[in-house]
């Protein structure tokens, strides 16, 4: 029903806007005057060329997670909003040295890469750091939550949208959000156990969203930049994409916390705030792609389809 008054939003914006020139046109008529409009929307680059300094945030270095593998750095963003346990514990682990030399152990083609401790090695030990946390699968949401939300329906939620440039999704009926599985999005590896995972093993979505794992394990992130050093890792060949020997993982040099670096070492970035005007433009613009390409826009877009941007925090 969303997806139907949205519709019909657009067709009456478009009719308005050329009540002027439109005197005896049949219905025909004035539908093609709308298609046409429609086909020179903004562009998400248009929106972006135009957006103002305030329209941008730069990413908070107490929760920027710099992976750095063999071939270049890996920037994750922390969401400490909807896993603070997890997070508290990742960050301990991170400056425990946890994460030096831990391998690649995992690479399944169109859905996740994964590192942790291989099984038969012995375990690394931990100081402040926990081996297994309480699940943090979805979160109440406080009354003045800055969430984004999408006018579209979704399958797998309520409905779904963004807030400080995580995709999420969130259930009214109980007020609680969870962070939604969409491409780039970093998560807690467990056991069938709820309650047994931490940190000490992590995988980032490299493929398609696979959205039924939403609120069956917890999610504490996403990557802001480097993906392209993830998604093109050769494919382990044993079952689930676990690679079948040593010689074949990738190995992290470590795993840092940005503001624990000097801020020379650190990568400058910015990401769109998903709470401006501008944002919600870049949205209309993904959902109607306009444009001599576009021969049928969908008119239609879900959380993980929709691109936050990222950027280079521009020097002055």
């Amino acid at each position: 029903m969303l997806k139907k008054q949205h519709i019909f939003s657009l067709l009456a914006s478009a009719v308005l806007a050329t009540a002027s020139t439109i005197t005896c046109e049949t219905a025909a008529s004035t539908s093609a005057v709308a298609s046409e409009k429609a086909a020179k929307a903004t562009t998400v680059a248009d929106w972006l060329a135009h957006s103002s300094a305030t329209d941008w945030r730069e990413l908070d270095a107490e929760n920027t997670l710099y992976l750095e593998l063999p071939t270049g750095r890996v920037i994750i963003e922390l969401a400490s909003d909807f896993a603070p346990k997890h997070i508290s514990n990742i960050k301990a682990l991170v400056r425990e040295g946890f994460y030096q030399n831990i391998p690649i152990v995992r690479v399944q083609d169109n859905y996740v890469v994964q590192w942790n401790e291989p099984d038969g090695v012995t375990p690394k030990a931990l100081k402040q750091a926990k081996r297994n946390i309480a699940a943090e699968f979805s979160v109440k949401l406080p009354a003045n939550f800055a969430f984004t939300p999408l006018a579209d329906r979704d399958g797998y939620a309520p409905q779904t949208g963004h807030v400080n440039g995580f995709a999420m999704a969130i259930d009214p009926s109980n007020n609680n959000g969870w962070l939604t599985h969409c491409y780039g999005a970093v998560g807690i590896g467990r056991d069938n156990d709820a309650d047994s995972g931490s940190g000490t093993s992590m995988y980032v979505v490299t493929g398609h969203a696979p959205r039924h794992l939403d609120r069956n394990i917890t999610l504490v992130g996403t990557v802001r930049q480097g993906m392209a050093l993830l998604s093109t890792l050769s494919r382990g060949q044993g079952a689930m994409g676990f690679y079948s020997s040593a010689d074949q993982y990738t190995v992290i040099k470590d795993i840092t916390l940005a503001a624990d670096m000097p801020p020379a070492q650190r990568t400058a970035l910015q990401v769109l705030r998903t709470d401006t005007a501008t944002f919600k433009g870049v949205v209309e613009a993904q959902r109607n792609r306009g444009g001599d390409w576009y021969q049928h826009p969908a008119g239609y877009i879900e959380v993980c389809n929709v691109r936050v941007p990222v950027r280079e925090t521009p020097v002055n």
